[in-house]
């Protein structure tokens, strides 16, 4: 399923959850913590800087659940930064 983001909208593909360290113990936790990492799916025709497959930081408290598993809309001034090679 494709969805198009319009005016000011960024739809974010989140980063899966860790289960485990790099050494291998398992992470179990009760309470889920917030996901603010993910790849950029769609933007909208007013957002400027930001494309698709961007990695983005956003802040978590705007972000509304789509139909998509693991993809949030969020306005473009909830995006506090991108990763770059820079």
């Amino acid at each position: 399923m494709m969805i198009k983001a319009i005016s000011d909208r960024i739809f974010i593909r989140l980063e899966q959850e860790e289960g485990k360290t790099s050494g291998g113990v398992l992470l179990v936790s009760d309470i889920p913590e917030p996901r603010t990492v993910g790849t950029v799916e769609s933007v909208g025709e007013q957002v400027k800087g930001i494309k698709p497959g961007d990695k983005v930081l956003f802040h978590v408290f705007d972000e509304l659940e789509t139909p998509i598993k693991d993809v949030v809309a969020v306005r473009e001034n909830s995006i506090l930064g991108m990763w770059c090679d820079d």
